[in-house]
């Protein structure tokens, strides 16, 4: 089940094509609950990944919330969801686990001791290298290939 609010009803419709097409690609058999909230976000963050069933699965989570900057170009808007969809799939696989008590990350296996610095966390590597692959991958399938902005960075 999917569920989207805020934003106009063409981003909507994008939201969850792209959310559709990433499960499809990443999870094909998995059953996921997740609610998206386009809204203003700040300027820290283009979108956030947050599991919604921690008390009854915290290892393998199937309900998340996806808090996603709504004033992004639409390219910029796919990709985010593209990257925090690869978020949910490290959740929902078990792949990525944090402690709500220690705050403490647990990467395939292993628990990093020390928070690392954002641009060194091995899950948001596997997330910026797959975010853009998927999205040219949605365009292609979707019939965008030859529009403008799915060549804009």
């Amino acid at each position: 089940m999917i569920r989207v609010t805020g934003g106009s009803r063409s981003q909507k419709q994008h939201v969850i094509d792209m959310i559709n097409f990433c499960t499809k690609k990443l999870m094909p058999r998995m059953h996921l609950d997740i609610t998206v909230k386009l809204k203003d976000i700040g300027k820290d963050a283009y979108g956030y990944c947050l599991s919604d069933d921690e008390d009854s699965r915290p290892d393998r989570p199937r309900c998340f919330e996806l808090e996603i900057q709504k004033k992004l170009p639409l390219r910029k808007l796919l990709e985010t969801i593209a990257h925090e969809m690869v978020h949910v799939k490290q959740y929902a696989r078990g792949e990525l686990y944090q402690s709500g008590i220690t705050g403490l990350h647990r990467w395939k296996g292993q628990w990093i001791k020390k928070d690392p610095d954002y641009w060194d966390c091995p899950w948001e590597w596997e997330a910026m290298g797959r975010e853009t692959a998927l999205f040219i991958q949605y365009a292609e399938a979707h019939g965008f290939g030859k529009k403008k902005w799915v060549k804009d960075t």
